[in-house]
C-alpha cells in the first residue's frame, strides 16, 4: 500500500500509538490522538465520496491551523481525492483565480475567512462549498459533510507516483502556480530532512509557527512528526511575537520551527525581556536565507540552535542545511542526505568554488511540475534537476551561502552584487529591524544598491551615513547602499518571504 495516509496515520494503530495525542490546539483545549485521526480520516474519506466528490477532483482548503484540516488532508488522499491547501492571508481576487486554475469542484473554508470567498460561490467549477462552523445559506456545514459517511473508508490503494495533493507556490516572484505532488514525496521528505537532520523523535512536541499550507509548515507540522508518532502544537491565529513567546512559555515545544522575519521580531523582544523557559532541543529556519546577526543573538538568549535551510514549494521542503552541532550562521549549509546539488552558470555549466551560480537539486521528493503551465514546467523541472532560481555560493568548506534570488542579483561596476549579503550586513546593526536592498538607477542609468529599512529602538539622526559606514567597513566600500529610505513594513508573502519585485516596480 503506498498511499500515505496508510504510512503517516493508520499504522500508528497498529504499532500501539492509537492513544497518543497527535494534534493539540492551544486556546480551545481540543485534542485528538492518533488513533482518532485515523478513524476520523476514514470517515471523512467515505463522507467525501458520498457527497459526490469524485477521486482526482481537486478539493481546495482554505483552513486554518485547527484539527479539521488533518482530518481531511488524509481523509482527502484515503478517498483518492486531491486536496489543494490555500494560504490563508490571500485578497479575494487570487482566491478568484486559485479556484479557476485548479477546477475545485468543492471549497472547504474555516468561518473565519468565509467573507473573503463569499464572493465566489458562482466560480464556474464549484459544485459546494463547506464550512467548519457556522455554515451560512448556499453553503454546507463540515458536521453535515461528516454525517454523510456510512463507515470508515480504508485508504485506497495508490501508487507511489499519483497525484496526492497540490500547493500553489507562495508568489514571491509573481502569480502563485499550481504544483502537485505525489504520495512518495511526503515521506521522501521525512526518511530525509526530518530523519537524518532534524533527527525527529516520538517524544518530540513540534510547534511550528509556519502554517499547514505553506510546504515548509506542511512537513513541520504533518510529515515529519507524523512519520514518528510525536505530538504538535497548533495555532490558528497570526504568530505574532507576543503570542508566539507565550506559546513557547505555556505549551513547552522541544522543536520551533520559524522564519527569519519572525525569529528578528523575536530575537529583539527576548533581549529586551528576557527568555522564558523552554526546552527547546533545536529550531528550524527557512522560506529565505537567515541573517548571520540573527542566528547568533537567538542562540545567545535563547541557548539553542537554529538549523538554517533552503526549501521551496516545488521540493516540498528543506535540501540544503546546516546541522545540529554544525551550525554556521550566514549559510546555509550542505546538502542534506539523500539530495544532489550543483552550481551552474547562465550557459548551464557548473561553476567553480567561490563563484556563483544558479542553485540546482535533484532529489526524491521533487514535484511533477506546475498545472497548466508548460513553459513554466518545462524552464523549472529539467530531468533529474529542478531550478531553484537562487543564486549560491560553493565555499572552499562545501558549504553553500546565499547570494539572492537569479533575478535580484545585479551588477556594480561589473560585478556581480547579492542584494542578500548588502542586507546582512545592514541588518547587522542595531538599529534595524529588517531590510531589503534591490537595484535601483542613477541619473546616468548606472545600477546601484537602494535599501528599505525597517528600524526599532533608537534611531541615529544620521542614520543614512551610520548605515552606509557600517556596510562599507562590513562587506567593502563600493556595495553600500546609495540611496536608503525608511519603511515601515516590507512587502511579503504570507510565508514571509519578501517581495523585492514589489519594491523595484515601485522604483
Amino acid at each position: 500500500m503506498s498511499n500515505a495516509a496508510v504510512y503517516f496515520v493508520d499504522r500508528h494503530k497498529d504499532e500501539g500509538r492509537a492513544d497518543k495525542v497527535a494534534f493539540r490546539e492551544v486556546g480551545t483545549g481540543r485534542s485528538i490522538t492518533y488513533g482518532a485521526l485515523s478513524d476520523m480520516s476514514g470517515l471523512a474519506a467515505s463522507a467525501l465520496l458520498n457527497h459526490g466528490i469524485r477521486p482526482e477532483e481537486r478539493v481546495a482548503m482554505l483552513v486554518l491551523d485547527q484539527i479539521e484540516f488533518p482530518v481531511l488532508f488524509w481523509g482527502a488522499l484515503k478517498a483518492g481525492v486531491i486536496p489543494v491547501p490555500l494560504n490563508t492571508l490571500l485578497a479575494t481576487p487570487i482566491y478568484d483565480a486559485i479556484l479557476r486554475d485548479s477546477r475545485a469542484t468543492t471549497l472547504v473554508v474555516s468561518a473565519e475567512l468565509f467573507d473573503l470567498v463569499a464572493p465566489l460561490l458562482d466560480s464556474p467549477f464549484l459544485r459546494s462549498v463547506i464550512v467548519i462552523g457556522d455554515a451560512p445559506d448556499g453553503t454546507i456545514s463540515f458536521e453535515a459533510l461528516m454525517s454523510k459517511a456510512t463507515g470508515i473508508w480504508p485508504a485506497h490503494d495508490a501508487h507511489d507516483d499519483e497525484t496526492a495533493f497540490w500547493l500553489y507556490s507562495s508568489g514571491s516572484t509573481g502569480a502563485p502556480k499550481g504544483v502537485h505532488h505525489v504520495h512518495a514525496a511526503l515521506r521522501a521528505t521525512s526518511d530525509t530532512y526530518g530523519a537524518q537532520v532534524l533527527g525527529i523523535r516520538s517524544d518530540d512536541v513540534v510547534y511550528s509557527a509556519a502554517k499547514f499550507f505553506f510546504a515548509y509548515g506542511l512537513g513541520n507540522s504533518m510529515s515529519f512528526p507524523m512519520s514518528v508518532g510525536a505530538t504538535v502544537v497548533i495555532f490558528a491565529g497570526r504568530p505574532t511575537p507576543d503570542g508566539v513567546i507565550d506559546i513557547l512559555a505555556t505549551e513547552r515545544p522541544t522543536l520551533f520551527c520559524g522564519v527569519p522575519t519572525l525569529f528578528a521580531a523575536l530575537v529583539a523582544q527576548l533581549e529586551a525581556n528576557g527568555a522564558p523557559d523552554v526546552p527547546l532541543r533545536l529550531c528550524i529556519s527557512a522560506g529565505e536565507a537567515l541573517p548571520e546577526d540573527v542566528g547568533a543573538r537567538w542562540q545567545q538568549v535563547m541557548g539553542t540552535e537554529i538549523l538554517d535551510g533552503v526549501g521551496s514549494t516545488e521540493m516540498l521542503h528543506i535540501f540544503l542545511s546546516n546541522a545540529p552541532g554544525d551550525v554556521v550562521y550566514g549559510t546555509s549549509g550542505t546538502p542534506v542526505p539523500g539530495y544532489d546539488v550543483r552550481l551552474v552558470d547562465e550557459a548551464g555549466n557548473d561553476v567553480g568554488t567561490d563563484e556563483v551560480g544558479e542553485l540546482l537539486v535533484n532529489g526524491a521528493s521533487a514535484a511533477g511540475g506546475y498545472w497548466n503551465q508548460r513553459d513554466k514546467t518545462r524552464a523549472t523541472f529539467e530531468g533529474v534537476w529542478t531550478r531553484t532560481g537562487d543564486k549560491y555560493e560553493r565555499r572552499t568548506d562545501g558549504r553553500f551561502v546565499y547570494c539572492g534570488r537569479t533575478d535580484d542579483m545585479f551588477k556594480v561596476s561589473g560585478i556581480w552584487v547579492s542584494p542578500f549579503e548588502v542586507e546582512q550586513a545592514i541588518s547587522s546593526h542595531a538599529a534595524v529591524l529588517e531590510c531589503a536592498v534591490v537595484a535601483a538607477r542613477d541619473d546616468d542609468g548606472l545600477e546601484k544598491p537602494k535599501a528599505f529599512v525597517v528600524v526599532h529602538g533608537e534611531t541615529p539622526d544620521d542614520l543614512e551615513d551610520v548605515l552606509r559606514a557600517h556596510v562599507k567597513d562590513r562587506i567593502g566600500k563600493w556595495k553600500y547602499p546609495r540611496w536608503i529610505e525608511c519603511v515601515d513594513s516590507l512587502p511579503k508573502t504570507a510565508t514571509g518571504k519578501i517581495q523585492r519585485f514589489k519594491l523595484r516596480e515601485g522604483l
